[in-house]
């Protein structure tokens, strides 16, 4: 996994991140969330932790929108706002991230077939860039600034507040139906034909299941439940749920434990015994079930994994994934973590991953150089099919296959070189994948 020495430095207001910003030492710096990207997004000469800025400026009732500094985490808006019936718009598989770094990655969750990303909900933010102004970026105001920033993994300058618009919501439970796909080609039928019905919509997919069985998924799809919805002990407080007891895992696992045979035999287990139908469960175990498990990553092991995930347009969508599923069931690389979504519009983020079609989230545990291999052996396969690697997740992908990945690079190149000329803000995923550096 990457790894890399830095000089970190950790503001506790504004002017302190302009006096680092201003500052000659190190040369190249980076801003940092909570460190929830698998990649090196977040890694750099100089680390700008974002941490101590995380306070509410203001909040709309009205119109939903909450202004907060950008070190803000989503834990926070969860805990302060869903009591008061309030509820973030896009969400990623952790609540542990800062809203500046949900908005640099341009995030998406299990409701992006019908809202979007989280580019959506932005209604706008302040911007410092490397010669220490700062912008106003919204869709009327320095518009280039604001497409180049979201999704545009930190490199266009410090996000030092927000603007985001919440969603009213009459319960923090989630009304989720469950169903079992004994294939692929049942589960995509399945989204297909009545996902519109469903605000959130995820599969879990167990992805060394072979022949007829290959891509069997469990659906978990949702909405927000009303009070009418609810069993009649969670009434009469509906917007409150019970604190859970986290667990953790106490140490690394030993490779052994992740060999093809122990997740054969987990995802057979969990398949089989997954619920079935309608059930009201709490928004924390939907939608951050990792969340309640401390230091879940030891399963990994001491070596750890990666995680990889791709989208691809509809029209290729099963090709790909049959490829891409027969490919790592072939390896034996064992992924009992595997999530199969349908992808809505694509924003207008100039480095935005999602697009229209299907996406596929993947743990692969690490096993070296030749794992780095083996994803971008799978790069190949969703470039061949004019889909995209995450960039928030990417930590193998070669500069000539993310440049074929992402044809609006150029523009964002453009527009960075005019915010930062100099190449002040750089990370170690930048210098990977060249950003900036074609003629």
């Amino acid at each position: 996994m990457p790894r890399q020495v830095a000089q970190v430095f950790r503001p506790e207001k504004w002017s302190e991140n302009r006096a680092t910003v201003a500052s000659t030492q190190p040369a190249q710096l980076i801003a940092r969330g909570l460190g929830r990207s698998y990649g090196d997004a977040a890694m750099g000469d100089g680390v700008v932790l974002q941490t101590r800025l995380d306070r509410f400026i203001s909040f709309e009732p009205q119109t939903g929108i909450l202004e907060c500094e950008a070190g803000t985490p989503l834990a926070d808006v969860l805990d302060v706002f869903v009591p008061r019936g309030f509820f973030p718009p896009a969400t990623p598989g952790t609540k542990y991230v800062t809203l500046g770094g949900a908005i640099a990655a341009d995030v998406h969750g299990k409701n992006h077939h019908r809202d979007g990303s989280i580019a959506e909900f932005v209604e706008s933010f302040e911007l410092l860039i490397a010669d220490g102004q700062t912008l106003h970026c919204s869709r009327e105001q320095n518009t280039e600034a604001f497409w180049a920033t979201l999704g545009g993994m930190g490199l266009t300058g410090v996000i030092l507040s927000c603007r985001l618009r919440l969603r009213s919501v009459d319960s923090a439970y989630i009304a989720v139906d469950y169903q079992r796909a004994a294939n692929l080609d049942e589960a995509l039928a399945l989204f297909a034909h009545d996902d519109e019905k469903f605000q959130y919509s995820v599969a879990w997919i167990d992805c060394v299941a072979s022949g007829a069985a290959m891509g069997r998924s469990v659906l978990m799809r949702g909405n927000h439940a009303t009070v009418a919805q609810l069993p009649t002990k969670l009434q009469q407080q509906p917007l409150l749920i019970s604190p859970k007891r986290k667990k953790s895992v106490p140490f690394n696992f030993p490779s052994f434990t992740l060999s093809p045979l122990t997740v054969r035999l987990f995802n057979n287990r969990y398949y089989k015994r997954s619920r079935i139908g309608q059930h009201i469960i709490d928004y924390d175990s939907f939608f951050y079930p990792l969340d309640s498990v401390r230091q879940w990553n030891r399963i990994y092991g001491k070596r750890g994994f990666f995680q990889y995930q791709a989208v691809f347009p509809a029209g290729g969508a099963r090709a790909c994934l049959m490829e891409l599923l027969g490919k790592l069931s072939a390896s034996g690389r064992a992924s009992f973590l595997a999530v199969l979504k349908t992808m809505g519009k694509s924003s207008g983020g100039m480095l935005s991953f999602p697009m229209p079609g299907q996406t596929l989230a993947l743990d692969i545990p690490n096993s070296g150089a030749q794992t780095i291999e083996f994803l971008r052996e799978l790069d190949q396969i969703v470039l061949r099919f004019g889909g995209r690697v995450y960039l928030a997740k990417d930590a193998a992908m070669k500069p000539e296959t993310f440049r074929a990945m992402y044809p609006r690079l150029s523009e964002f190149e453009q527009a960075r070189a005019k915010l930062d000329p100099n190449r002040r803000f750089e990370s170690a995923l930048s210098r990977r994948l060249e950003i900036g550096s074609a003629k």
